[in-house]
């Protein structure tokens, strides 16, 4: 049975030191609970789960971003889908401006640093609880520079989604991009949906071919890898990009396009 007037906290962090940290400072605060841990993304969706089952989910959610496996705006799209009643906040060391953007893209009401003071935290916690956002004064100011950023094509698309557009030049379809990444399949189909959207492409094809040409995706050898240099699946066989290629969305496109 829930308290009165108690705010129900869940930690997620993939290091145990700092959900150590932030559970013995919950205790300074008597109307702050700590109901729940989680190492990884995907164990928070299970703690949530598991939470609302016994009892009720908790209130608000303090989620790490960069963690191993399903990273923290995976986790909070995913949790957000499952239990819309709960409020996430990003507590976090990285503060440029596509994380943040990507963050509060994924519904997250609030992002704080890990350098946050207690008490500020505790503050955000109640806002965030009362449906208010609190944003860190250096993610504001990235929010703002992000925003004075020339528009060239794709200058918007966040890590996660040029990621996901990699896999889609190698024509991997939802499922398979969500196995890839380990995410759900309407997350996946969520952020290609975004990146139609940010490319003003009209079809997946479309998207895959502006990618090459924009260099929003660099052919390495013979995979596709993206502009941060990742390689979302180095294990498949990968056809030469030879103009007359048919694994691959972007090469049908372009030699198309060629003819």
């Amino acid at each position: 049975m829930t308290k009165p007037n108690v705010i129900r906290v869940m930690i997620v962090d993939d290091h145990a030191v700092v959900r150590n940290g932030i559970r013995y400072s919950l205790l300074a605060f008597p109307d702050l609970e700590l109901v729940g841990e989680a190492g990884s993304g995907r164990e928070a969706l299970e703690v949530c789960d598991r939470l609302s089952r016994s009892c009720s989910p908790p209130d608000v959610v303090l989620m790490d971003l960069m963690m191993p496996g399903m990273d923290g705006v995976a986790a909070t799209q995913a949790l957000l889908e499952r239990h819309r009643q709960v409020q996430v906040l990003i507590l976090t060391s990285f503060e440029q401006g596509p994380l943040v953007q990507e963050a509060l893209g994924a519904g997250a009401i609030g992002y704080l640093l890990k350098d946050v003071a207690i008490d500020e935290l505790a503050n955000a916690v109640r806002a965030a609880q009362r449906g208010k956002g609190t944003l860190a004064p250096a993610a504001a100011q990235a929010l703002v520079a992000e925003a004075q950023r020339p528009q060239e094509l794709g200058w918007d698309l966040t890590d996660r989604e040029r990621e996901v557009l990699a896999l889609v030049v190698e024509g991997m379809s939802n499922l398979q991009i969500a196995r890839q990444l380990d995410i759900s399949l309407s997350t996946a189909r969520s952020h290609v949906s975004t990146i139609l959207s940010k490319l003003a492409a009209a079809n997946r094809a479309e998207a895959a071919a502006l990618a090459v040409k924009h260099e929003l995706v660099v052919l390495i050898g013979h995979s596709y890898r993206d502009t941060t240099g990742q390689n979302p699946d180095v294990s498949a066989p990968r056809a030469r990009y030879n103009g007359k290629c048919g694994q691959h969305l972007a090469c049908s496109a372009a030699w198309t396009g060629s003819r």
